[in-house]
């Protein structure tokens, strides 16, 4: 594959210093294009995303071009931070490998009256009241009793406001949540009875990997007239939530990733990576996934509802504090693996697309039916479990640039194998605790496979998106305290 990409240089030209294009070539229907920094797209080269955009630059009906952020690296398929719509009208496809296995995975922010100074002597207590309400792990379960058939049906069509209605936060939380928390077009018959028996005991769970609950303090505050509006003010505490749809997800992916390695036989569509795998959006099996989609998209926002509320109940044990004096309350929740459908103005006219992001995050700008906020839609951008994360706000260059996209996080640069090889014999929990970092985790090897040195500076990828005008920083987080699987 280096090889590949390396037959890929000759056609890289920079626009400007955060952008930089792949003419197009070959069978590409589009340009491929790139947010990066200098030194970042030196690493896209050798790693292979160059390969995974202009591979991506092939489905049938993809407009404009394929897209990546700087957080880009390689996935199944797509890139990870890839994006890519497609026109339903002109044959466009939908494709499981750019959403992802884990559908809906996201991040939501709560904001509370606490301030650092507040907790300070209490934060071991709080990372542990985190970790014994919030079942963690490859896994795990048991934070809900398991839902019936029926019960998880609502669950898969509901959304969040299936858990705010089981008395799992309040209604005022859907109006801060992406789509109200529910996707629109969720097919329960669509959705395999292997997912269902995966899904039926994970709501309230965490999950592994680079899944967690953290602890931050507000650091900086860039935007002071945004950060006032999403009620941030610097020393104050928050509280940040980033996992997905679980197994439920996972096995909406592999089922529909096998009725689409059928579709394409069956359409003639001709691809340059078998993981692109896909069907036409109007074709019976691309309603069939975009209807199971939902329904794990659905799903996850149901979990991270209900983890939103175990949170809260664990630090008020943990701190014998009433509601009111925690004051905890959800700033936004964004996903970052998903395929919507979405008008977007191509060539001067509003045209319905079918949008994949897949390692990247809704950036809508002010004056935007679908986004509450007048200054523009929170952006949320989780760094490692022992660097600086961000919230920044979207603008109206995303909506010309990149159908409403930006970043979703750091982006790995080393492989969790190699993570794990490289990191052997250390005292990581000794060296975060040395950083001011409490973490408590189900198994330590996800702690090394989560290290800050597994993943790009977080900071410089914001910087890029910041710089190109798609996102904006608001304000940064600096962890206290991280649970993780």
């Amino acid at each position: 594959m280096k090889d590949r990409t390396r037959s890929h240089d000759a056609q890289l030209r920079r626009i400007h210093p955060h952008l930089w294009e792949i003419e197009r070539s070959g069978g590409m229907r589009v340009p491929g294009r790139i947010f990066a920094s200098e030194s970042m797209i030196d690493h896209v080269r050798t790693e292979g995303g160059l390969a995974q955009v202009v591979n991506v630059a092939h489905l049938p009906g993809i407009v404009g071009y394929s897209l990546a952020m700087p957080d880009i690296h390689w996935g199944y398929g797509f890139p990870i931070g890839g994006v890519a719509a497609t026109d339903p009208a002109q044959g466009g496809v939908i494709s499981p490998g750019g959403v992802g296995y884990d559908i809906n995975c996201g991040v939501r922010v709560m904001t509370t009256r606490l301030d650092a100074s507040d907790v300070r002597a209490k934060i071991r207590a709080m990372v542990g009241a985190l970790f014994s309400h919030i079942p963690t792990g490859v896994g795990s379960s048991g934070a809900i009793q398991k839902v019936g058939r029926k019960e998880l049906e609502q669950v898969m069509v509901n959304g969040a406001r299936w858990a705010v209605e089981q008395g799992y936060g309040s209604e005022s939380d859907l109006a801060h949540t992406e789509e109200e928390g529910c996707l629109a077009g969720a097919d329960p018959s669509a959705v395999s009875e292997r997912a269902r028996s995966r899904g039926g005991t994970q709501l309230g769970t965490l999950g592994s990997g680079n899944h967690f609950v953290e602890i931050d303090v507000v650091d900086e505050i860039f935007d002071e007239d945004a950060a006032g509006e999403f009620g941030l003010r610097r020393g104050a505490i928050a509280v940040q939530v980033h996992t997905g749809s679980r197994g439920f997800g996972h096995q909406v992916c592999d089922d529909y990733l096998k009725v689409m390695a059928r579709a394409v036989r069956r359409y003639n569509i001709e691809l340059p990576d078998r993981q692109l795998a896909c069907a036409p959006v109007a074709s019976d099996e691309g309603r069939e996934y975009l209807g199971a989609m939902a329904c794990a998209a659905n799903f996850a926002w149901a979990n991270r509802q209900t983890i939103m509320a175990l949170a809260e109940r664990a630090l008020l044990a943990a701190l014998g504090a009433s509601p009111r004096d925690l004051g905890m309350r959800l700033l936004y929740d964004v996903c970052h693996n998903i395929a919507k459908l979405e008008d977007h103005e191509v060539d001067g006219e509003v045209r319905r697309l079918c949008v994949h992001r897949k390692g990247a995050t809704r950036a809508y700008p002010p004056r935007n039916a679908k986004n509450p906020w007048k200054i523009g839609q929170p952006v949320l951008v989780p760094g490692d479990m022992g660097t600086e994360s961000y919230i920044c706000v979207g603008q109206e260059k995303s909506l010309a640039e990149t159908w409403g996209s930006t970043c979703h996080g750091a982006g790995r640069r080393m492989s969790r194998r190699s993570a794990m090889r490289h990191f052997r014999g250390r005292d990581l929990i000794g060296e975060m605790r040395e950083r001011g970092i409490e973490i408590m985790a189900k198994d330590r090897r996800t702690i090394a496979e989560e290290m800050s040195e597994a993943y790009k500076d977080v900071s410089e990828v914001v910087e890029v998106v910041h710089g190109a005008g798609l996102s904006l920083k608001v304000a940064r987080l600096r962890p206290l305290a991280v649970i993780k699987g």
